[in-house]
């Protein structure tokens, strides 16, 4: 939309007259924006697989009736989701214990592993047959072999369930780069787009490289445009995964 009648009438579904300008200020330092989508994609890409290897092995071994422990590690995973931290003792340990200042791995581990995902996986696992790993056992395969190559194919609902959401969340991930990441280049794209937005002034935008017409600065309209080019890639994802939604969340729902 044309930045005068966003104030004139404010954001519309089908504006009057079409304006690209947001898009040609976002995408003028267009390697600025590159560098942040890779390590957007770094994130989302690892963390995400990362987090589905975790989770579901967490969930595979909690629904082991013979692991006596599980209970135990249950009310500690549990625990989690009604006491956490807090900011200081977090940001104490990945900086100085973990030394993760400055790193990419800083803004995926904190995300790798949910409560809310491990007891789905669980759940979801009662509702494979135990027939099923009593004769795995009985052939001869491991704890690993069971979980890999009967769990696993079993399990690609809620696999795909737990996979879009997390992958949500490392596609939105700023506020980690915010606190741990010093390096521009390793920003990541939402935090990147955030910092676009907060500094929509003109002296800003000439230290980051941008040559723009000051007397029609489209200080609304990329606000949108900001909204398009982070959340559209994501988008694509959802036409994919939404078949196993119904499937992954009423399981994980129905079992207790």
């Amino acid at each position: 939309m044309n930045e005068q009648e966003i104030i004139r009438e404010g954001y519309k579904l089908i504006p009057n007259s079409f304006s690209i300008k947001a898009y040609e200020l976002l995408l003028h330092n267009s390697s600025t924006l590159s560098k942040a989508y890779g390590v957007t994609i770094f994130i989302t890409v690892v963390g995400t697989v990362a987090g589905l290897l975790m989770m579901s092995m967490a969930g595979y071994v909690l629904n082991r009736k013979d692991f006596k422990y599980r209970h135990f590690f249950s009310f500690l995973i549990y625990f989690t989701t009604l006491f956490a931290g807090g900011l200081i003792p977090s940001y104490i340990l990945m900086v100085k214990y973990m030394h993760l200042k400055d790193s990419l791995f800083a803004m995926i581990l904190p995300g790798v592993v949910g409560a809310w995902s491990i007891f789905l996986m669980r759940n979801f696992m009662k509702s494979i047959p135990d027939s099923l790993y009593e004769s795995a056992t009985i052939d001869g395969a491991g704890d690993f072999r069971i979980y890999w190559q009967i769990f696993m194919p079993l399990a690609i609902p809620a696999l795909a369930t737990i996979g879009l959401f997390s992958a949500l969340g490392f596609w939105n991930e700023w506020y980690n780069g915010m606190l741990y990441i010093q390096t521009p280049d390793k920003f990541p794209l939402q935090y990147v787009l955030q910092r676009m937005i907060n500094q929509t002034n003109v002296q800003a935008l000439i230290n980051q490289g941008a040559s723009i017409n000051t007397a029609d600065l489209p200080s609304q309209s990329i606000k949108m445009a900001t909204a398009v080019l982070a959340t559209g890639p994501i988008i694509l994802l959802y036409p994919f995964a939404q078949r196993y939604f119904v499937s992954g969340l009423t399981i994980g729902a129905v079992k207790g």
